[in-house]
């Protein structure tokens, strides 16, 4: 090893430490560390491991070197890792519910729930952090006190945070038994089939983008998923929808919805922010992009929420009213479908 890359080793800060378990089958590192660490694409994991930023048991592996179990595997970048410390920000929250064990909040669309990587501020968790002192902290869930679940940016809604120990051992627990009531509203393209209906079908990150999650009905990869949907209202072109969530994966209703064949209007990253319904003519896809520059964002709101206080052991139900913009795109169809129906 030449003193440069000596010099360049001293840099190195230490981001990762993994200690591979005693059960861990043989797999391929860069594999490995795409599923224990957020935010990367494989490119960037075998990028990293080619340039020596990845060490197993302080030495230098190939993109190939299948893990064993007992390793133990440093990651280290040039840069310092960022503090876990949130920094508090007076941020306003819109505070439906609290007592001195919970807080149920309204999420505006276009916050992040927690810091991460290229948002490290102006999240919902720097807004707590402000405005309440020792929220409790679930294991492994550093740097996000109070948590016990999230949504994502551009869904607006419903959100309970836990005061104390007690209270997120209770929350926490309902959310793994899958007892918490959730229901979204969602605007979709199209009309689904059947007017009621239930989605049991696998999701998990892409196997070709790993920012996205997809529909595996064949059951070979990702999670078990359920959502129950419910036509409320069909308005030829959109439907809005009624979901109740059984399971709660990442990007659940945005993935099955897209399985379904009926994106959510306007998301982006599933192809809802297409023209997928309707006809050719000018003014009709003028329309549409009014509606969605009304609403930049996915047609998703987390409209209610149940369940069992952790201290009174009473059911808590909450129900938000729908944002201003979701509110505006649904008049805007229903203005639509009734001035066609009249010419």
């Amino acid at each position: 090893m030449s003193e440069e890359q000596q010099d360049f080793d001293e840099e190195l800060y230490e981001h990762h430490r993994i200690e591979v378990d005693a059960g861990q089958e043989l797999l391929r590192i860069d594999k490995f560390l795409m599923d224990r660490l957020p935010n990367v694409t494989r490119n960037k994991v075998q990028s990293g491991i080619k340039d020596g930023f990845v060490k197993v048991n302080d030495q230098a592996v190939k993109p190939n070197y299948k893990v064993h179990p007992g390793d133990t595997i440093s990651v280290a970048l040039p840069e310092p890792p960022r503090d876990e410390e949130v920094v508090p920000e007076n941020i306003p929250l819109d505070i439906v519910v609290e007592d001195e064990h919970i807080l149920i909040v309204n999420k505006p669309a276009g916050m992040v729930v927690h810091p991460a990587y290229q948002n490290w501020s102006g999240t919902l968790v720097n807004a707590l952090a402000y405005h309440f002192q020792n929220l409790p902290e679930m294991k492994g869930n550093d740097g996000r006190p109070g948590l016990v679940h999230r949504i994502d940016k551009d869904t607006s809604g419903l959100l309970v945070i836990a005061k104390t120990e007690v209270a997120m051992n209770s929350l926490a627990k309902q959310f793994f038994d899958h007892s918490i009531e959730r229901t979204y509203h969602a605007l979709v393209w199209g009309s689904p089939e059947e007017e009621k209906g239930t989605i049991n079908v696998n999701v998990g990150r892409s196997l070709k983008d790993r920012r996205i999650t997809m529909a595996f009905p064949e059951g070979d990869f990702g999670k078990n998923a359920i959502t129950h949907y419910e036509v409320i209202n069909d308005l030829r072109y959109v439907s809005l929808l009624k979901c109740n969530l059984e399971t709660g994966r990442t990007h659940q209703i945005r993935a099955h919805m897209k399985y379904l064949g009926h994106p959510l209007f306007n998301d982006a990253m599933y192809g809802g922010d297409q023209i997928l319904k309707g006809t050719i003519f000018t003014k009709y896809k003028q329309f549409v992009h009014n509606c969605f520059k009304i609403m930049p964002r996915q047609a998703l709101h987390a409209k209610t929420l149940g369940f069992i206080h952790p201290i009174t052991k009473k059911k808590v139900f909450v129900e938000s009213e729908l944002p201003e913009d979701f509110q505006n795109v649904i008049q805007k169809w229903i203005n639509y479908i009734d001035h066609s129906d009249q010419t």
